[in-house]
């Protein structure tokens, strides 16, 4: 290696995803309960109905939760 290179970084760093603390899931796998009806609210009412949106809260406060920021 020459002057100002470092070396690579090891694959497990590269790539490294955040995953819950409760089940150890990437983001797209934990709360699978809050995930599917919300899903299915928001696809049949909109997510701007009342009951859509009670159920986008219940699935971010699971989301956070398992350790994950959401907005």
């Amino acid at each position: 290696m020459g002057q100002g290179q470092s070396a690579p970084k090891p694959a497990a760093e590269q790539g490294a995803k955040k995953v819950g603390i409760k089940t150890g899931k990437p983001i797209c796998c934990c709360c699978p309960d809050t995930k599917k009806l919300r899903d299915e609210c928001v696809l049949m009412k909109g997510e701007e109905d009342a009951d859509c949106l009670k159920l986008i809260v219940a699935h971010k406060a699971c989301l956070r939760d398992e350790g994950f920021s959401v907005n």
